[in-house]
């Protein structure tokens, strides 16, 4: 019992009542356009004082008001109508206007629907209460000696009077279950008449992916040139603590090594969230890369006191930009992880070169415990492993072949090694 009085009287179908009662509004203007035709059409001076006219006006109005539909805000303000009101999700919208014929039809049927359905229920809304409330009130007036109101004499036997009050709620109640029929009725046609078409649908998908992607790269981007300053910060940090009164050197350019990655850092981080503020024009500080930027990376790792050597048997000028631009972030990510797992004691090779078409990078550093077990791994390395097919390359990252370590985890002193091979024409 309490479910049916919710289904009738509960804050869906009082919303959804109200919907329809909105497009019994929207329908006036048309109904009042088809009296001016069916006013002469008949020779009827009063189109309105005859229910049959009121009928034949408000059919000759929804063909019109589906003409109207065409307008480009018809189908937004009608979504956003059915979702809020008629509880539609608002993904199962479309709440753009529509563009081909096919989305134009089914806006039409819509709105016809809507209009037509609405101007029942919101003419039954204006003409039902009234007479239910005389039906339930005319017990009382029989007993206060007034008159029957005009009503049929079969309210002058006392069983009539008794019914009088049930027949009036019954009608409250039919009344509500008509307004609540009807609001099923659009909630469960908007997604088909209001949703997007198969096109829309893709191409909403196709934004989505390709939101999904510049997403992703900026998190690359972000994990590689912050992750890599933050642990070349922390091992020149550490490095200047351990030998601040034996080398006071050394500490000036372990400070001012850390100095240049901070304000680089910075710079990057900028230029990356610029790109994420809505509205925000992406920051000025430009990628690094491989010609540009190779050096000071180099030289600001070795101010921490790692041993880096580096072999160029290329000449960055001559790459493409955007494979310096990505060569640059796989050497810092490189660097970055044999920073974290490797320790700052331990020799780290780094060799870059061209050969058959195609640039090599290859980062090699001794393993200080079990190769299986480096903390904190993975994100890195699928960074890497991002950029390299995104470029149409290959990627190898373990145990370097032909030690031991590649059938169980070695002992400390095995040699972990990142080899990346980018076409030098592929793929962008």
């Amino acid at each position: 019992m309490r479910q049916a009085a919710r289904s009738l009287f509960g804050r869906r179908a009082r919303l959804r009542w109200v919907h329809l009662i909105l497009g019994g509004a929207l329908a006036m203007p048309y109904v009042l356009v088809g009296s001016v035709v069916i006013g002469p059409a008949t020779g009827s001076t009063n189109v309105f004082g005859s229910f049959p006219l009121q009928l034949a006006s408000f059919g000759v109005g929804l063909p019109l008001a589906a003409v109207t539909s065409v307008f480009p805000l018809t189908r937004p303000l009608e979504a956003a109508a059915a979702r809020w009101l008629c509880g539609v999700d608002a993904d199962r919208l479309a709440f753009g206007p529509a563009r081909t014929r096919g989305e134009k039809g089914r806006t039409a049927g819509w709105f016809t629907l809507h209009l037509g359905l609405g101007g029942i229920i919101a003419g039954m809304s204006l003409a039902v209460p009234p007479f239910a409330a005389v039906l339930i009130l005319l017990p009382a007036f029989a007993v206060l000696g007034g008159t029957r109101l005009g009503l049929p004499e079969v309210f002058d036997h006392a069983w009539a009077l008794a019914l009088a009050p049930v027949a009036g709620a019954a009608m409250l109640v039919a009344l509500a279950g008509c307004a609540a029929g009807g609001g099923a009725l659009l909630a469960r046609w908007a997604p088909a008449l209001l949703g997007p078409s198969p096109e829309g649908r893709l191409a909403a998908a196709e934004a989505r992916a390709a939101d999904l992607a510049v997403r992703n790269r900026l998190a690359r981007e972000l994990h590689d040139s912050v992750g890599h300053a933050l642990s070349a910060v922390t091992l020149q940090a550490s490095a200047a603590r351990r030998v601040l009164d034996s080398d006071p050197e050394f500490v000036r350019e372990a400070l001012a090594a850390i100095e240049d990655t901070t304000r680089r850092t910075v710079g990057e981080l900028d230029a990356v969230l610029g790109v994420l503020r809505e509205g925000g024009a992406p920051g000025t500080a430009p990628a690094p890369t491989l010609a540009a930027d190779l050096d000071g990376l180099l030289r600001r790792t070795r101010a921490g006191g790692q041993r880096v050597t580096a072999t160029v048997d290329a000449d960055p000028e001559a790459l493409p930009p955007l494979l310096s631009r990505e060569g640059y972030r796989i050497v810092q990510e490189g660097l970055s992880n044999a920073l974290k797992h490797a320790g700052d004691r331990v020799a780290v090779d780094v060799r870059i070169a061209v050969t058959g078409g195609e640039l090599e990078i290859t980062v090699e550093n001794p393993v200080t415990g079990p190769a299986s077990s480096r903390p904190g791994g993975g994100h890195g390395l699928r960074g890497i492993a991002d950029r390299v097919r995104l470029l149409g390359g290959t990627m190898t990252a373990g145990p370097a072949a032909g030690s031991a370590a590649e059938s169980a985890p070695g002992p400390a002193g095995e040699t972990w090694r990142l080899h990346v091979r980018l076409p030098m024409k592929g793929p962008a």
